[in-house]
């Protein structure tokens, strides 16, 4: 399996975030959250919440039956009390979950596939799986510009920002993992800022920098970000003056199988023909 992301580097930008700053993004996802929770009819007794960093994450959750508690682990951040587990593994702290619900783990983790066949094995059956993650057309414009410039000042193109997962695959990486009843939908954001430079100071603050394994070997110049922004600029400016940035987030959610679930009928197995339910012909 290629190395896609650096998780130490990860760390390190977590890690140097200002304190007291608005991680709107996670507060997004966490409302979010709460809402899909409370529309599920399920009591949960044993629930884990997991994500690159644990110290943002919530103890207790709420269902439509009501309160529980959330167990808590980390992907990439080691905080004190809560269990650090390498994605690429997922040896969670036990087995038999009736819930795992994981926050942005699948951005740096390698093999998206094994994480979620991972998660599927430490559920009960009938237990379910959620996840957020960010998708794939976010901050596409900021993208664009860095391509053009570095082709402009360079010659050449280089990865700047990750890759995201696309709503088009999410379902069917639910199903290959083993995951029953997939649903997989998205919540699109556009976020305005005064300028690109603005924007790429917020992605630091958040601790969102390039995460890429292979990235460029030296910093950006002020020649190659001042054509950046000037591409952006024409990519995604308003009248106004700011810019546009889009936030995609990707819920996923699957449960393990279990006898107790509703079934496709198999083919040929329908008593009435749709024919005498149109009323026609042919």
């Amino acid at each position: 399996m290629p190395r896609v992301f650096d998780r130490a580097l990860v760390a390190r930008h977590l890690s140097r975030r200002p304190t007291g700053h608005d991680d709107f993004v996670t507060r997004l996802v966490l409302a979010d959250l709460d809402e899909r929770l409370g529309a599920v009819t399920r009591s949960f007794e044993q629930a884990v919440i997991i994500s690159p960093d644990p110290q943002v994450l919530p103890t207790v959750g709420r269902s439509a039956n009501g309160d529980f508690s959330f167990e808590r682990a980390s992907t990439v951040v080691e905080t004190e009390g809560v269990p650090l587990v390498d994605p690429e593994a997922l040896d969670l702290p036990r087995r038999g979950y009736d819930l795992i619900v994981s926050l942005f783990d699948l951005d740096v983790v390698d093999d998206v596939p094994g994480f979620l066949a991972r998660a599927r094995a430490h559920l009960r059956g009938d237990g379910l799986f959620i996840a957020a993650a960010i998708g794939g057309e976010s901050l596409t414009e900021l993208r664009e510009a860095f391509l053009l410039a570095d082709a402009e000042v360079s010659g050449g193109a280089y990865l700047r920002v990750a890759p995201f997962i696309p709503l088009s695959e999410a379902a069917g990486l639910l199903q290959r993992a083993g995951l029953a009843l997939p649903v997989s939908d998205v919540e699109t954001h556009v976020v305005r800022y005064a300028t690109p430079l603005a924007l790429m100071r917020e992605l630091k603050s958040l601790g969102a920098s390039n995460p890429l394994a292979e990235r460029p070997g030296k910093f950006a110049t002020p020649r190659l970000l001042q054509a950046a922004s000037a591409e952006y600029e024409r990519l995604a400016g308003d009248a106004d003056g700011r810019v546009r940035a889009t936030l995609e987030i990707v819920w996923m959610s699957g449960w393990a199988p279990h006898e107790s679930q509703q079934k496709p009928l198999k083919p040929g197995s329908a008593e009435i023909s749709l024919t005498k339910v149109l009323g026609t012909k042919n």
